[in-house]
């Protein structure tokens, strides 16, 4: 299966967690070794938006304020790499192509941002949309969607299956804005609409539902 996986900064990097780190590489070597064609893209979490808070107070436009978040993205993504060994590209990515290239070596990709305007949501459905993934996987730091925001309200729902004409209703931001931090990037959304893909948002405190997203059992939330 191709699959493509987000990891939510906000699960590895707020604050930063090695031991979780490890766990996630030791999964994509399992899903490497059971033959899946694997690529990561990770975000910069409270770390990244600590940059944009800085770029911002010393007067620095928003691409410049993207910029720095994209830094720290990257950072995080070459530790996956380093960890994961000759399983990973030799490099982070800098572009989609690059990324399609080092999977094709049989390598699993991992990456950070790409670029100002375009959040790792989107880095991670366009590499989707290039590679014919199947499956995307977004590992955040909730159990699923839920109908409204669970840190604010206590009576908030968990979504078991949503289609993509539901997501609007849900979210509350529809363009993107440096440091967006929502479930899915609006522009995310509209790529996998198109490409019809599976889409499973899990608890990524725990690595296991990540496997269970690609064995087909039921987590999290479904969007198809």
């Amino acid at each position: 299966m191709r699959i493509v996986l987000r990891i939510g900064g906000s699960v590895v990097a707020s604050p930063i967690n090695p031991a979780l780190i490890s766990e996630y590489v030791d999964l994509l070597k399992d899903l490497r070794k059971q033959g899946h064609e694997v690529a990561v893209v990770v975000g910069g979490g409270a770390l990244a938006r600590e940059f944009i808070r800085v770029a911002k107070n010393l007067g620095l436009d928003e691409n410049a304020q993207d910029e720095a978040a994209i830094s720290v993205s990257r950072v995080f993504a070459q530790l996956f790499l380093q960890k994961l060994g000759e399983l990973g590209c030799k490099t982070v990515p800098l572009t989609i192509k690059d990324a399609v290239k080092c999977l094709r070596e049989g390598k699993i990709a991992v990456m950070g941002g790409l670029k100002p305007g375009m959040t790792t949501d989107t880095v991670a459905a366009l590499i989707v949309e290039q590679m014919n993934g199947e499956l995307f996987i977004k590992a955040t730091d909730q159990e699923g969607i839920y109908n409204k925001d669970p840190r604010k309200y206590a009576d908030a729902v968990k979504l078991e299956h949503l289609s993509f004409e539901d997501l609007p209703r849900v979210f509350g931001e529809d363009e993107h804005k440096a440091g967006i931090h929502q479930i899915l990037d609006p522009e995310a959304i509209k790529i996998l609409k198109k490409g019809r893909v599976k889409v499973v948002v899990v608890n990524g405190f725990k690595p296991k539902n990540v496997l269970a997203a690609v064995d087909g059992e039921k987590v999290g939330t479904l969007i198809a």
